[in-house]
């Protein structure tokens, strides 16, 4: 067999279990990954082999299924007993455009564990800019951040979210307090921090107001920076609850009302038709999902 064709360590040994187990969940567990992980490793391998190891449903073997076992089988243990140089295989490469907040507040903090998950797979995430949808490199997989019914590529809702007007602590002692932050006066008369990224028209129409885009005021194309700068003392700023989580929690933002407003605007992951059919593709898809909140 050629090195080209070697398959992944980590697809044989998952095979091997799922085949010695019967149950992917119970693989999982030996193998300290998810069953997530369990299933794509296995359809990676079989891609790889270009054969079917299992009778779909429950996990009988086929009968190349159970031929290609006895052979790895033997290539573990004989990996296992003599020391040697381990041939390295081609690593899949994955390539993710990416908004900045989204990926910084979602995405970072959970890497490790990907990494954990999917060993094999060589990573790297690139900025993709809000609302424009342009990416610096191309992408196979691509998160957006807009209103949807992309036509150029598909795509899946990944992450709704509210907002509310909020501001510092230390704005709100100085210029408060506010009764709701949805009256005319405390909407024109006080500095709103402006964003293309989450329009105060939006919160206008939703206050019932009819009250223009405002002209003026600090304006930020990246809601991390939005957010930075409401803690900052800079004026009010419309947050998302979900991606301004961590400015709640730790105090520096405060809502300045209680009835949140539905945003439009959803974060979309995008592809290319065809491109989930690679196992590292449908991978990455299915962690995202899983860690959102």
């Amino acid at each position: 067999m050629a090195t080209s064709r070697i398959p992944p360590i980590q697809c044989l040994q998952t095979f091997e279990a799922v085949a010695r187990l019967r149950s992917a969940s119970r693989a999982a567990e030996a193998l300290c990954v998810t069953v997530s992980a369990v299933s794509h490793r296995l359809r990676q391998l079989e891609s790889h082999l270009g054969i079917r190891l299992f009778c779909r449903g429950d996990f009988t073997l086929t009968a190349d299924g159970a031929t290609y076992l006895q052979q790895v089988c033997t290539a573990l243990a004989a990996l296992q007993n003599v020391p040697g140089e381990r041939v390295a295989a081609s690593a899949p490469r994955l390539r993710v455009a990416i908004t900045p907040s989204f990926c910084r507040q979602f995405v970072m903090p959970k890497l490790e564990l990907f990494r954990r998950s999917y060993p094999d797979i060589e990573l790297t995430l690139q900025v993709s800019i809000p609302l424009r949808d342009v990416t610096a490199e191309e992408a196979d997989l691509e998160i957006r951040y807009g209103l949807g019914g992309y036509t150029d590529l598909e795509h899946r809702l990944i992450l709704r979210d509210v907002a509310t007007p909020a501001c510092s602590p230390a704005f709100l002692d100085e210029f408060g307090p506010f009764d709701g932050f949805a009256g005319e006066a405390e909407l024109t008369a006080t500095q709103l921090i402006r964003s293309p990224l989450e329009p105060w028209a939006n919160w206008f129409a939703h206050c019932g107001r009819s009250l223009a885009e405002p002209a003026r005021g600090a304006q930020f194309n990246d809601l991390g920076l939005v957010y930075d700068a409401a803690a900052s003392g800079f004026g009010v700023a419309l947050v998302r609850h979900k991606l301004g989580a961590a400015w709640f929690d730790s105090g520096r933002l405060l809502s300045l009302s209680d009835r949140p407003m539905v945003s439009p605007y959803g974060h979309y992951i995008c592809w290319a038709p065809g491109a989930l059919e690679r196992w590292e593709c449908a991978a990455f898809v299915d962690w995202l999902q899983g860690v959102l909140p």
